[in-house]
């Protein structure tokens, strides 16, 4: 994968774990379809979520800053060469 792919999953997963975690989005959601006896579990899921696409936001900055600091010494390495 690309380190934006990496970004953007995480970014867009982090916004709707932290939307359905912080809101009332999924309490009305489910109680609309018939679902709100799920709710009583629905931290112990969302949570850990949130906390996997921060950490994926974390990787994907991780391997830009690696890819970032492996170019330019690369690039300096050709610039000292020639």
């Amino acid at each position: 994968m690309k380190d934006a792919t990496f970004l953007r999953a995480g970014i867009v997963g982090s916004i709707v774990a932290a939307v359905c975690c912080f809101t009332p989005v999924l309490v009305i959601l489910l109680g609309a379809v018939g679902l709100s006896a799920w709710l009583g579990w629905i931290d112990y899921v969302l949570f850990p979520v949130l906390a996997i696409f921060l950490g994926l936001i974390a990787y994907g900055l991780w391997r830009r800053q690696r890819a970032a600091a492996c170019c330019s010494s690369e690039t300096q390495q050709n610039k000292e060469s020639a």
